[in-house]
């Protein structure tokens, strides 16, 4: 006999006890993106044990009923800045430059320890909510090893599978990467788990005098990779990858981030050597980093992965960032052959691939791909269950690519698995206490607006509109006016 699922039920399951998900649409995303219309994904233990129709399996297997559904891959996030969550929504009116001066030079310096740890908190239960089973903690607001703690402290507290990429914006990289504290933290929280990894995280500026040297020498020694925000339009541009190329540390694990404003010279390098870039569709077309790179991406060759920066702005799952990301590759295919006169007849980028940039994509930059990012038997049980007999939207299955990216949505998430153990099911959380992480993030929004004051606080949330008519563009380095744009 094999047991009912329920979502009260998977809270006192006992571990390694097997789970199979019958009659679903597996997108098992291998080699092949082999499709199953009609399969069970046996789990045995933390690995997929077999995928097939009717598959056989133990005595006492808690049975997942995924018909009408799609079963696939967890979702990964390689770019994440998760101690900002509980700002949720604070910027939705900013520009990368109000960003940058927030955080960077004025309010991201009252953060305290519980702070990233309640931002923390947050990011982590709304990533599994939303079938992103592995997140890069993209962590640049670690101003001591106390928040350094704090923020490990919450990624272990939720139960999905995470990355710290350890940054200090407060800081210069060369300073905090030899700091004899931040060896012993590294030394003190990372073991060599695949549930907690660890990067190093730091942006080159393109000084000639390459003083971010030191900052890869120490994560070389660690064997750390690095992951920096590149060809980010008016903050780091080739001068910093050309640099990074002569002194040896582009690496094939190495992730470049938005790489939006990039000469080809970059691109051919970043190829060359084997690194991947984070493509962030929501937040370039909308701070500003630039225009989103996939198309010059694919036409190097360059390996792809998703993820959605920060939840001060955007949303914190990668269904939109794979609607984004196609939509904004597809209106440049349009555009381009417009100005030329021509017409596009068959698109060059398909849903089936931005699907895999958003599982296996995110693997193989973060170097999983032998664990996770796929559905093959022996490969770590990440899985997702999409299905909601309640919302019209799930029928007729017909194209399960072109579902996950145009209908599907966190509300859709029926079940999340994470290396073996049910974290959602039946479209709640599983072993997450909303009620605390809740509490948690109310009195960081309490600090920060009583640190700030009422009227900073809302001066921050609802940046002034220039009164002279510029608003093209936020930029103030170019003299360009239009007729069109400027009323003549």
């Amino acid at each position: 006999m094999n047991a009912p699922s329920n979502a009260d039920g998977f809270r006192d399951r006992a571990a390694g006890t097997p789970t199979v998900f019958r009659g679903g649409t597996v997108l098992t995303m291998d080699d092949r993106r082999t499709i199953h219309p009609l399969a069970d994904v046996l789990i045995v233990g933390r690995r997929i044990e077999a995928i097939g129709p009717d598959l056989p399996v133990p005595e006492g297997t808690t049975e997942i009923d995924a018909s009408g559904g799609i079963v696939m891959p967890g979702m990964i996030d390689t770019h994440r800045h998760m101690w900002q969550t509980a700002m949720r929504g604070y910027g939705a009116d900013w520009t990368l430059t109000q960003y940058f001066v927030w955080y960077y030079l004025e309010h991201g310096k009252h953060f305290r320890p519980e702070d990233v740890h309640a931002g923390n908190l947050l990011s982590a239960a709304e990533a599994l909510d939303a079938g992103v089973t592995t997140t890069v903690d993209w962590s640049h607001g670690l101003q001591t090893i106390q928040h350094a703690d704090a923020a490990v402290d919450a990624l272990e507290e939720v139960p999905g599978r995470f990355v710290l990429a350890y940054g200090n914006i407060q800081a210069a990289p060369w300073e905090w990467s030899l700091a004899p504290e931040f060896r012993d933290f590294v030394q003190r929280r990372f073991h060599g788990s695949d549930m907690l990894g660890f990067q190093m995280a730091f942006d080159v500026t393109g000084d000639p005098a390459f003083p971010e040297k030191t900052a890869f020498e120490v994560a070389r020694e660690l064997g750390a990779p690095v992951t920096t925000h590149a060809g980010v339009w008016g903050a780091t541009n080739d001068e910093g990858i050309r640099l990074m190329h002569d002194h040896g540390f582009m690496t094939p694990d190495t992730v470049y981030v938005h790489a939006a404003t990039l000469s080809a010279d970059s691109y051919h390098r970043i190829a060359a050597t084997g690194g991947s870039v984070s493509v962030s569709t929501e937040s370039e077309q909308s701070g500003g980093q630039g225009y989103p790179p996939t198309w010059a991406l694919r036409s190097h060759g360059i390996p792809v992965s998703l993820s959605m920066d920060t939840s001060v702005w955007w949303s914190g799952d990668l269904f939109s960032a794979m609607r984004a990301t196609l939509g904004a590759d597809r209106a440049r295919e349009h555009l381009e052959a417009h100005q030329d006169g021509e017409t596009v007849t068959h698109v060059q980028l398909r849903a089936e691939q931005v699907v895999e940039w958003a599982t296996r994509g995110g693997a193989k930059a973060l170097g999983l791909d032998d664990k996770v990012g796929s559905l093959e038997r022996g490969k770590k049980a990440d899985v997702v269950l999409i299905k909601n007999d309640r919302s019209p939207v799930m029928f007729p299955l017909l194209n399960p690519y072109g579902h996950v990216v145009f209908q599907g949505q966190r509300a859709d998430v029926h079940t999340v698995m994470v290396d073996g153990r049910v974290v959602k099911h039946e479209h709640q959380l599983v072993g997450v206490d909303l009620t605390k992480v809740r509490r948690t993030v109310e009195a960081t929004v309490e600090h920060l607006q009583g640190r700030l004051g009422a009227e900073a606080w809302e001066r921050g949330m609802n940046p002034d509109i220039p009164e002279m008519k510029v608003l093209d563009n936020p930029y103030t380095y170019t003299g360009y006016r239009s007729a069109t744009t400027h009323g003549g």
